[in-house]
């Protein structure tokens, strides 16, 4: 997978811009792939227990929980982790950008 590059940022301008929890539109990314994430959220479906917990702390909204299984949008997030280090079954692996086996 070929690096990202680095596209625009903008912060929000007002209080209504800013992004509320899972609900919000994700990001304050205004386009796609800001290019500056290291590693990547990979849910292994077999460890999920659809608890909810990465949903719902997502602070981008980055991850869909329609369908059976949930998913992670990978133009929008940025890899901060929280949904790996806050998932109960530890059904979140952080996987480093490039690696083998993606």
């Amino acid at each position: 997978m070929p690096k990202p590059t680095v596209s625009v940022f903008q912060y929000p301008r007002t209080r209504e811009e800013m992004p509320r929890g899972p609900y919000a539109k994700a990001g304050v990314l205004v386009e796609a792939n800001a290019g500056w994430r290291v590693f990547r959220p990979v849910i292994q479906t077999a460890r999920c227990r659809k608890c909810q917990q990465c949903w719902l702390l997502c602070p981008d909204g980055a991850i869909d929980r329609t369908g059976e299984c949930y998913t992670v949008d990978y133009n929008f997030c940025k890899g901060c982790g929280l949904c790996a280090t806050e998932c109960p079954a530890k059904a979140i692996a952080m996987v480093k950008e490039g690696a083998k086996g993606e």
